[in-house]
């Protein structure tokens, strides 16, 4: 009678078929999700580490600092560069210049002549430039002698805010070796609100 008291209480004890069926199929889906879970976190991984690898060797993103491309570019905004690439007149190019990246527009080419009359404006090869971009011309920090012929692989490059921006009017920066040329900016991408092409 208590063999048969204790098949009863083990039987009792045992889990039945469709209990352990259930349990089965919980675990089949932890482990599932578990693999999905890995498999999603491996494939965000690869892909930022190919975002970065891509941002680093070909589409740089730059942070715009100083007034001198204003109105076009504004402090703290983020630019992003192509790399290298034919620069043309209009052009805004990013170059290195003593360990820091500065942004201005090209203005003119190797073997182009750039001529700055007292009011600002600025011709190259003898005609008068079209600027939309500069509201307010002046002649700005320049000790350079003008007429001026940029060299063989250089770029003549200023920034839109012709009153306080120093670059190849000035001989402290030059004209640019496009050596030194990170890329030309192709886009603003921060503010969202201001998200352009240039």
């Amino acid at each position: 009678m208590s063999r048969m008291n204790g098949k009863r209480e083990l039987a009792k004890d045992l889990p039945t078929a469709e209990q352990l069926k259930a349990e089965l199929a919980r675990r089949k889906s932890r482990a599932g999700f578990m693999r999905m879970l890995y498999s999603t976190a491996a494939s965000l991984i690869v892909v930022a580490a190919l975002a970065v690898i891509i941002s680093m060797l070909f589409l740089p993103v730059l942070r715009v600092t100083g007034t001198s491309m204003t109105p076009t570019l504004a402090n703290d905004e983020l630019v992003v560069c192509k790399r290298r690439g034919d620069f043309k007149q209009g052009d805004i190019v990013a170059f290195y210049y003593n360990n820091k990246i500065l942004l201005k527009r090209v203005i003119a080419v190797s073997g182009d002549t750039v001529d700055i009359k007292d009011d600002g404006t600025v011709y190259v090869n003898g005609k008068k430039l079209d600027e939309p971009y500069v509201k307010d011309k002046a002649f700005g920090e320049c000790n350079i002698s003008l007429p001026y012929q940029v060299p063989d692989q250089r770029i003549f490059v200023m920034g839109d805010h012709r009153s306080t921006s120093i670059d190849s009017r000035s001989s402290a920066i030059g004209c640019v070796s496009e050596e030194a040329v990170v890329g030309k900016v192709v886009m603003r991408i921060m503010p969202l609100k201001k998200l352009m092409f240039l």
